[in-house]
């Protein structure tokens, strides 16, 4: 008896369909095809252990299992469910035509109990928009799955449920998430707060035009001055995330399994790799392509702490997607594409032993040593970088007051204002959200400056023997700063508050 299911691939951030065929016939044999990888193949002894626990078997004929498309890769062990129902079905273990109208997947424990799938919501996503009227998997997938309307979505712990369901009719509890309140939950509650930060202020205005704006950061200064404190606090007052940029946020999350029992993400994510991360796991790839953290930290921010550090062939793969704001990944037999929209927040010590710009502190670092040490960040990432702080220590009269600093909330109040005024602006361009996104044709036709502005920029770059590569760099954040005051046309407090923030670029740093 030949008996169709259904399960679901996911290749990038899309799922496909993926029919399940099993036919059994006379003989004896097991035969899987479609090109099933080693934990697929293995499925028939977590299978078989499962039905004996539960009362059902595999039947003693010749099964034969064809997951089509055949030419396409199945990974994972998320089939084990799909299949134990396509032989159930197939040896007339059980009876139900409605199996068909379900995508059905979920990993088997030899008990029958379920485990987590990755991927649950492109999957619904998928079987949503193919009509199917619902999709069975783990409980603690049914969440994330829920988020997607218009599909019936059952969470179960065990397979017999699966089974009274489609043998005995007996009901399984539908999961049923309102997805614009779980998206509007606990929105303006960050978990790290800049109330918390004592002095900085200098930095934490910078932080607020950097978020203004979408521009890249990199913090410099000696260890133990508080520059991955003010990292950590930077999504608190990025603007809100819209609904469209939760659920593609949450997708990403969704297919390498980081969303169990969550529903749909609404804070923006921070990524923090080490930096003994290697470019695959940095970028994504790998034998079966997976996102790598610049794609997790698609709508939020990737932080990357002692960037120095970090090896010179990882830090160049970071150029393609910081220009592109995508990652495409290609293979022989595919190219899968993954969203990588962030900002780059990069801290580094300022030498080698960490306390050059510290007023307080000897310099133990030689110039060449300095230049070794600094010649590690290439030139073509630092021109991807808008903003420098310098970032010293707080003296202990700021550290040890009662008084608190301003919350996240009511600087993101300000940022998001400006964030408005740039929508307005750029409304009608492809690819142009924000400031830090203009390219040189649209600096100059927004960033038009005066004759003494003019004046002030030449001086202060001659002064200060900064590299060519500031200039556009100056004239984009200056636009943010006057955003900020919402004001229309640059001037010189303008630009003269954005060529304090080009630091690396001064004589005596980078060269």
């Amino acid at each position: 008896m030949l008996t169709k299911v259904y399960g679901s691939a996911v290749f990038g951030v899309e799922a496909t369909t993926i029919t399940v065929e099993v036919n059994i016939d006379k003989g004896i044999g097991y035969h899987l095809v479609g090109l099933p990888d080693n934990a697929i193949k293995e499925s028939n002894y977590r299978i078989a252990a499962a039905l004996q626990n539960n009362g059902y078997k595999i039947p003693g004929k010749k099964i034969t299992i064809n997951m089509a498309p055949a030419d396409l890769r199945k990974e994972g062990s998320a089939y084990d469910l799909t299949l134990a129902l396509g032989i159930l079905a197939a040896s007339s273990q059980i009876q139900s035509e409605e199996i068909a109208k379900y995508i059905i997947m979920g990993e088997l424990s030899l008990d029958g109990s379920l485990q987590p799938i990755k991927g649950a919501l492109p999957i619904a996503i998928k079987a949503q928009e193919e009509g199917f009227v619902g999709f069975i998997l783990p409980s603690q997938n049914a969440k994330e799955a829920a988020i997607v309307g218009d599909l019936k979505v059952y969470g179960v712990d065990n397979i017999k449920q699966v089974l009274e369901f489609f043998d005995k009719g007996t009901p399984l509890e539908e999961t049923i998430i309102d997805t614009r309140a779980e998206f509007y939950k606990s929105l303006d509650f960050p978990e790290f707060d800049f109330s918390d930060v004592r002095g900085q202020e200098s930095i934490k205005r910078c932080m607020e035009i950097a978020a203004a704006g979408g521009h890249n950061v990199i913090l410099i200064g000696p260890p133990g001055a508080g520059k991955t404190m003010l990292a950590k606090r930077l999504p608190s007052i990025l603007p809100p995330m819209t609904l469209h940029e939760a659920l593609e946020t949450t997708k990403i999350h969704s297919v390498v399994g980081k969303i169990k029992n969550m529903g749909l993400m609404n804070q923006r994510p921070f990524r923090s790799p080490h930096h003994t991360i290697s470019d695959v796991a940095l970028v994504g790839g790998g034998s079966y392509p997976q996102p790598g953290e610049i794609s997790l930290s698609h709508n939020g921010v990737l932080f990357l702490d002692e960037l120095p550090e970090f090896k010179r062939g990882v830090l160049e793969v970071l150029r393609q997607p910081l220009e592109d704001r995508e990652v495409t990944i290609s293979r022989a037999r595919f190219t899968v594409t993954y969203p990588s929209s962030f900002m780059l927040v990069a801290s580094m010590n300022p030498s080698p032993g960490g306390y050059f710009n510290d007023p307080d502190a000897p310099v133990t670092s030689s110039p060449a040593e300095m230049q070794r040490y600094l010649s590690k960040i290439s030139g073509p990432l630092l021109d991807r970088i808008d903003i420098h702080i310098e970032v010293t220590p707080v003296p202990f009269e700021k550290l040890s007051e009662d008084r608190k600093g301003e919350s996240s909330v009511d600087i993101r109040k300000r940022v998001t204002a400006g964030r408005e005024i740039q929508t307005q602006r750029f409304e009608g361009l492809e690819n142009v959200h924000y400031n830090a996104q203009m390219n040189t044709k649209q600096i100059r036709e927004y960033c038009v400056l005066d004759e003494a502005s003019k004046a002030l920029l030449k001086n202060a770059m001659e002064r200060l023997n900064l590299s060519a590569r500031a200039y556009d760099r100056i004239l984009k954040v200056a636009r943010t700063i006057a955003d900020l005051a919402n004001e229309e046309k640059l001037d010189g407090n303008h630009i003269g508050e954005a060529i304090q923030y080009r630091s690396l670029d001064r004589e005596g740093w980078l060269g």
